[in-house]
């Protein structure tokens, strides 16, 4: 599995301005509505359903809301390095500069396990957590996510 497989150039959100965890959710779902046809109401919904259960930052920085999406037929993500970091309640209690959104169908109960996996290896790997923060704009800071180890 590749993260390619789930993310393209235009998917990557570079200096992305927000001043709170609800706003950068806001600004994804706005942004995940346009290249899914799923309205923003339906996917900021989901995603703060799923944040009420706990927030997906896993430390370092880093954040990965995730859900299922009724009415798309692959998974979609997208990748935001936000201007400022900014509190998303991680575990680890860092504010957050990457945002990985992770949209997969409803059909696919455990589909989005697969990709988290992968995200999480890609961070695992040395240097590249390092690399997205040091990326100078969305195209070096896609190649860096895709990239494989």
């Amino acid at each position: 599995m590749k993260l390619a497989e789930y993310i393209i150039p235009d998917n990557v959100l570079f200096g992305l301005e927000v001043s709170s965890k609800a706003e950068a959710l806001q600004l994804m779902s706005a942004n995940a509505s346009v290249l899914t046809g799923v309205p923003v109401e339906i996917i900021l919904n989901a995603l703060q359903r799923r944040e009420s259960l706990g927030s997906t930052g896993i430390g370092q920085g880093i954040a990965i809301p995730h859900t299922r999406i009724g009415g798309i037929e692959k998974p979609i993500g997208l990748l935001a390095r936000l201007k400022k970091p900014i509190d998303f309640e991680s575990i680890d209690d860092m504010p957050v500069d990457i945002v990985f959104v992770l949209l997969t169908p409803d059909q696919e109960p455990n589909r989005h396990l697969n990709v988290l996996a992968c995200f999480a290896r890609k961070l695992r790997s040395p240097g590249a957590l390092q690399q997205m923060r040091a990326a100078n704009d969305s195209q070096s800071l896609y190649a860096c996510f895709v990239a494989e180890p």
